[in-house]
């Protein structure tokens, strides 16, 4: 008995284990679409290539400026910058939890 129930615990385990890799890999998906929609047309969005506005970073590049983590209240808020090219951009939590997920895939 022991040891079925040691089992069933390992498939549960297994189970919710690829059931969060899947929901990873949704967000991330979530995540380019949302890139591709409000930043591709300034910004890299990809893992290579060049924006096509070359002031603006290429997205995969943001995590050597800074965790991406913490870009979540300005995505929450607003994204501010200081040059006027840039629109003012404001997200809800599912598709900030999205954009973040998108770019640490791009890390």
């Amino acid at each position: 008995m022991k040891t079925l129930c040691s089992g069933l615990a390992t498939i549960a385990g297994l189970f919710f284990a690829h059931a969060a890799e899947a929901q990873t890999v949704l967000a991330v998906q979530r995540g380019e679409t949302i890139v591709q929609t409000y930043c591709s047309q300034c910004h890299a969005v990809g893992k290579t290539g060049s924006s096509p506005l070359s002031a603006a970073p290429p997205l995969r590049d943001l995590h050597k400026r800074y965790p991406v983590e913490h870009l979540e209240e300005a995505f929450a808020e607003g994204i501010y910058t200081g040059h006027p090219e840039m629109p003012r951009f404001e997200f809800e939590p599912d598709q900030i939890d999205d954009l973040i997920a998108y770019l640490k895939s791009l890390e």
